[in-house]
This record gives structure tokens, C-alpha cells and sequence, in this order.
């Protein structure tokens, strides 16, 4: 056992790294691994299916007879393994690492105090050559290109030329590694992203199997990172935030990120809302109103408008979930949404995004065996699902990966399959839903990773794809940028401009974007650029008009819809003005009620007593009633004996006088 634990790095990828957390576990390949030492680290249930999962993994699916012992441990070993069916070895692999990682968050820390981690190895130019380790160090290349997979690479930049911006970076469709300074985050995965004001801020994520609750922020001016110091107060709404991983994390009105469920230590069993403020560095929870969602991390968080639409995930007890829910932003009010169509399987970790505001898209994610690369569309107008036909070549299945839009395109990068990590870019026109590839990296880079995130900025005119972190066997902490060749109407974040100015800039810069197009040699592009055989000047005067013409309609749209967002505005101060004049007259009334409660408790104990007392008068009346009949009877007999004792007196004075009379006592008797 202590030969395989020595195998234990974090650059190991499967089934090295399966193996090495089977050792761990105390499945060392012996005859009696698979019961000694086992129970004792982990639950019984965890344990059956540890226990099964290594079995799939290393023998295949269950091909031996029911036992027909009485022995309960070898009936569920059993059953448990039995119930995996045919899963894949590498997914049972797999599958058996991320329960371990659950079950036993510093599995990983522990055994890795074993060994040293190895060099990783790239590619450059065809040639192999060594890159330094980045995790924790400060030990990075001034400027690095990602190795595309024909062997093409981009051209180093001079560090100066970078240095001017994101937005002078000479190579388009093409993942360059920017001059990072400052102290380097710790290596995650599954954290979360934000853009605000020129900084990427990264909260939380998952490093070495234990969570995070860090807020690290990244200038993308000067590419130097720092940490948010987070202060708390005595206020009861401000707390100090828990590790988590599998959240979103969204800009929010006010310079506030928001951070929405996530899985942690010790999970609610509700979703939770928490808002971190950027001006006072406090974090505090949000109170939402309605039914909130069940607690999930790997969910999806898509802003649409003025609210958030949230799909999917896992749950605190494993369990996949696809259920839809919305959250209204204005009023914090949450809903859950009947929809009809089809709707996708039971997943999480997968990618979402919104066209035209009205249609939400989901892009692959994973279930406990399974990885994807279907898409689904929700109209969220009818609410209702479909599956559109895709067009071009499809992306193979993944789990983990991150996408971003610019303007119609939807770019997507990293992710998993359950054997690597995805090395392609992709890009897919909402409008047309065609796919296409953008770049290919080559080796174990950590664009080619999971739980990675992508944000997307923008300056002058110029936007740019940053992603950060990521796990491939190895917890990156790297940052890399691509400049896109299809060009978005997104504002800059210097010179602010409006959609009618960037669809003119768009119209006089095509060639310029032809060029690039054809530098790069990508294939696969979603742009059409349509060109008249007109001279440029009367082009331009044309655009010029019809920028103007554009511009005058969006400023009279754009008062009609600020005319109806005050509105709506108002009616909802009213309306919550009106909720908490309701919730005091429920609360005055709830008080009423207990008070008159207790007073009929009072009342119905008094006639308790009352009761009582009239029982006790009637048993006394009819006490009363019985010797009345006594004395009644008492005065007859007294009566007769009175009357008795007169006759008897009578005779007797009648007696007396016959005797001084002289006439015998006999002859009175006769008479």
C-alpha cells in the first residue's frame, strides 16, 4: 500500500490518480481490501458503493452469482456492485474519486505529503521542453503562447506591447499567457467570476477536495493581482461567508458581486443569495421572498434582464436536478417555472447562455456516469423546450467547461469527458446555431481543464476572453486571454460608444477583420462579410446616415423605455411599501389573536370552575330534597304517637272516676 500511495501527485490524471485514491481508501489490490479498513473511514453506504465502484473499475461489471451465504455484508457488497450495470470502468473510475473527494475533502493533501509533484511537460514548436510550476510560485514567463495543435503558434509579444492593455494584443483566436504579477491566488477549480470596473474578481472554489472563501482580484490593466481584505461588522445581515464551490458568482448594480448557492460544508436547505459590497468589503445575505430553490452547486445562473434564470445542478445529497427557477432582481422575489417540451436530463456543470433576451441556451454538463454535448433551447416567452438541428461539426461531450457571448457568438472552452480534459475552443452563432472551431491547445495545459471560468471584457472596441484556473490532474491558478476575430457590440470600457456607433465601426473595419481571419489561418469562422463593388467614400457617407437615422431611433426608444423603467419603478416602491404596511397589520393582527386566545383560555377555565360548582350545589339541593322527606315522615310519627299517648289518657281519666263511683272495672267493660 505504500508503493501505491508513493504514485500519489497532483499531476496525475486517470487511472494513476483513480488508483492512488483506492490506496488511500484502503483498496490496495489484496483479498481482503475490499472489507479491511474501509468501513471503518467511511459511512456504510459510502462504503457499498466505494467498494462497488472499484470493483467496476478494475474488474468490469458483476458477473458472479447472487451468494447465497446469510451473511448481510455479502448480500449488499453484492447488490451495490450489481446495481452499476454496465458502466464504464473509466467512468466508475472517475465517479469513485469525486465520492472520495466528497466523503474525505483532504484525501488528496494527506497523500500527497508522499511524494513530489513531477514536472509538467509541453510542447513548443514541436519540441519538448519543460514548463515551470505556476501554482504557487511567481515563477511565469513574461509572455507565453498556448501550442495550437497543427504546431502553428502565435508570435511572442514584447512585454511592453502587452503591458499597454488587453486591448493591444497583436494575435487574434489565439490563447496568449499575459505578464502576471503579484501575489498568485491558490490553484481551484469551480470557483466563481465577475467582472467590475477593469478587475476580475475570483471568489471560493474547490482546491485539494476542501473549499474556499477567498476574494482575489485581478487589475486587467496592469495584470497584478491582489486580495480583498473582507471586514465584518456588529450588523446581524453582515456575516462572514462560508467556503464554497460550484456557485456563480454575478456582477451586480452598486459595485456588488452576488453569489448565488454553491455547495459547502454545512449546506442550508435552501439556495442562498449572498452579496459581497465592494465600497465597505462586507459580505451579508440577501432576503429573497417566494419558494426558493432546493441548496445546488454546479447549477447554471444566466441573467436576463433584470432577473436571474437558474437551471439545474446537484444537490446536498447528490442528486441531479433540472428544474427551472427566476429570480426578480427588483423585488427579490423567487419563482419556479412550469415549462413544456422536452427538458434536458438531469444534470449539472454544464454551460447556458441567453440570445435576443428571449431565448435561453444550454450546452452540454454531466450526470453521475455521463458526460453531454447536446444543446436545448428554452423560449422563455411560452417557457417551453426544444431541441434545434445544430449545424457544422459538433463538440464532443463535456462537463466543467465556460462560456462567454460576444454579441451573437457564443465561445466555449475547457471542460471534461471523463478520460481528459477538452483541448478545442468553440464558437457557436446563436443565430444560425452553426458550430465552428476557434483554437486547438495541445497538452496538459489548463485551458484544457475543468471547473475553469471565463470572463469577458472589453476596451476600446477590442474584447477580450480571460479565463483562470481550472483542475487537469494539477489545480492551475493561470490566466490566459484570446482576442476573438468576430467582433461584438460591446461597449468599451474606455470610450463609451453606442450599438449604432459599433455596427459603423463593424461596417468600415471588415477588412481589417478579413485580414485577420486569413493571418491566423482558422477555419471554421462564423462571420460573412458582405461587400458591394462601391467606391469607400460614398460607403461611409451611407453608413454615416444611417448611423444617424439609428441613433435618433434608439435615443427615442431609449426615453420611452427609461419612462416605463421609472414607472415600474415607482409601482414597485408602492408595492413594497405596500408588502411591509401588510406584513405590520399581519403582525398587529397576529398579536390581537394571541392575546384573545389566552383570554378565552382564561374564560373556558372560569366555566370549568363554574361547572364544578353547580355539580356540587346540585348534589347539596338533593341532599336537602332527601331530609326534607325525613323530617316529614318524623312529624307524622310524632303526630300519631302524640295522638296514641291522648286516647290512652282519655281512658284512663274515664277509669278513675267509675271506681270513686263505685261500678266495678268489669261492668265499665260491658257497658
Amino acid at each position: 500500500m505504500a508503493m501505491a500511495m508513493a504514485r500519489v501527485s497532483s499531476g496525475l490524471a486517470y487511472p494513476e490518480r483513480f488508483y492512488a485514491a483506492a490506496a488511500y481508501a484502503g483498496f490496495d489490490g489484496s483479498p481482503d481490501s475490499s472489507t479491511k479498513g474501509v468501513s471503518s473511514k467511511f459511512s456504510n453506504d459510502a462504503a457499498l458503493l466505494l467498494y462497488a465502484l472499484y470493483q467496476q473499475a478494475t474488474v468490469g461489471p458483476c458477473k458472479i452469482p447472487k451468494p447465497r451465504s446469510w451473511s448481510p455484508v455479502e448480500q449488499s457488497k453484492w447488490t451495490s456492485w450489481n446495481g452499476l450495470g454496465n458502466m464504464s470502468s473509466t467512468e466508475a473510475m472517475r465517479l469513485f474519486v469525486k465520492i472520495l473527494e466528497e466523503e474525505d475533502p483532504g484525501w488528496y493533501s494527506r497523500a500527497s505529503n508522499f511524494v513530489s509533484e513531477p514536472a509538467v511537460q509541453g510542447e513548443k514548436n514541436n519540441e519538448t521542453k519543460a514548463e515551470p510550476v505556476t501554482e504557487n510560485g511567481n515563477v511565469l514567463p513574461e509572455i507565453k503562447t498556448i501550442p495550437a495543435e497543427n504546431g502553428n503558434l502565435s508570435e511572442p509579444q514584447d512585454k511592453d506591447v502587452v503591458s499597454e492593455g488587453f486591448g493591444a494584443v497583436g494575435v487574434y483566436d489565439q490563447w496568449v499567457g499575459p505578464p502576471i504579477s503579484g501575489p498568485r491566488p491558490r490553484g481551484r477549480y469551480e470557483h466563481g467570476a465577475a467582472v467590475i470596473d477593469d478587475k476580475m474578481y475570483i471568489f471560493g472554489g474547490n482546491h485539494n477536495g476542501r473549499y474556499l472563501s477567498d476574494l482575489q482580484a485581478l487589475d486587467l490593466r496592469s495584470w497584478t493581482w491582489s486580495k480583498v481584505e473582507v471586514k465584518t461588522s456588529g450588523e446581524a445581515s453582515q456575516v462572514p461567508v462560508a467556503p464554497f464551490a460550484g456557485h456563480s458568482l454575478i456582477p451586480g448594480e452598486g459595485n456588488k458581486l452576488i453569489s448565488i448557492g454553491g455547495h459547502t460544508k454545512d449546506p442550508s436547505e435552501t439556495m442562498q443569495v449572498k452579496v459581497f459590497d465592494l465600497q465597505t468589503h462586507t459580505w451579508s445575505n440577501l432576503k429573497t421572498y417566494g419558494k426558493s430553490p432546493l441548496s445546488r452547486g454546479g447549477h447554471s445562473v444566466t441573467p436576463v434582464g433584470t432577473s436571474l434564470v437558474i437551471f439545474g445542478g446537484q444537490d446536498a445529497n447528490r442528486s441531479l436536478l433540472n428544474d427551472l427557477h427566476i429570480l426578480d432582481l427588483e423585488t427579490m422575489t423567487w419563482d419556479e417555472m412550469d415549462t413544456s417540451g422536452v427538458p434536458p436530463s438531469p444534470r449539472s456543470d454544464h454551460a447556458t447562455a441567453v440570445h435576443a433576451e428571449r431565448y435561453l441556451l444550454i450546452f452540454g454538463g454531466g450526470s453521475h456516469a455521463a458526460c453531454f454535448n447536446d444543446l436545448h433551447v428554452l423560449d422563455l416567452q411560452t417557457m417551453e423546450w426544444s431541441t434545434p438541428t445544430q449545424q457544422g461539426e459538433i463538440p464532443s461531450p463535456r462537463a466543467g467547461h465556460a462560456g462567454v457571448t460576444v454579441g451573437e457568438n457564443w465561445f466555449i472552452t475547457g471542460g471534461g469527458n471523463n478520460k481528459s480534459g477538452v483541448s478545442e475552443t468553440v464558437v457557436l452563432n446563436m443565430s444560425t446555431l452553426g458550430w465552428s472551431t476557434v483554437t486547438t491547445v495541445q497538452g496538459r495545459v489548463p485551458l484544457a481543464s475543468e471547473g475553469l471560468s471565463l470572463v469577458l471584457c472589453s476596451y476600446n472596441g477590442e474584447d477580450i476572453l480571460v479565463s483562470f484556473g481550472g483542475y487537469n490532474g494539477r489545480y492551475s491558478n493561470e490566466v490566459n486571454v484570446l482576442k476573438p476575430s468576430h467582433r461584438s457590440t460591446l461597449q468599451s470600457m474606455e470610450t463609451p460608444v453606442t450599438d449604432s456607433v459599433s455596427a459603423g465601426q463593424n461596417a468600415t473595419n471588415a477588412t481589417r477583420d478579413l485580414e485577420s481571419d486569413n493571418a491566423t489561418g482558422q477555419e471554421g469562422k462564423i462571420r460573412e462579410i458582405m461587400m458591394d463593388n462601391i467606391e469607400s467614400e460614398p460607403m461611409v457617407n451611407k453608413v454615416e446616415e444611417t448611423s444617424e437615422r439609428l441613433l435618433a431611433a434608439l435615443k427615442a426608444e431609449k426615453e420611452e423605455l427609461e419612462s416605463s423603467l421609472s414607472k415600474e419603478k415607482l409601482q414597485t416602491l408602492q408595492l413594497k411599501q405596500d408588502l411591509t404596511d401588510a406584513e405590520a397589520r399581519n403582525t398587529d393582527l397576529y398579536k390581537e389573536l394571541q392575546s384573545v386566545r389566552g383570554q378565552l383560555a382564561s374564560e373556558l377555565s372560569r366555566c370549568f370552575k363554574l361547572e364544578v360548582d353547580v355539580a356540587e350545589l346540585r348534589q347539596k339541593l338533593q341532599t336537602l330534597e332527601s331530609l326534607k322527606k325525613e323530617l316529614e315522615l318524623l312529624q307524622r310519627q310524632k303526630a300519631a304517637s302524640e295522638q296514641a299517648l291522648n286516647e290512652k289518657r282519655r281512658q284512663s281519666s274515664g277509669g278513675v272516676w267509675g271506681w270513686i263511683a263505685g261500678t266495678p272495672p268489669n261492668q265499665q267493660d260491658d257497658a
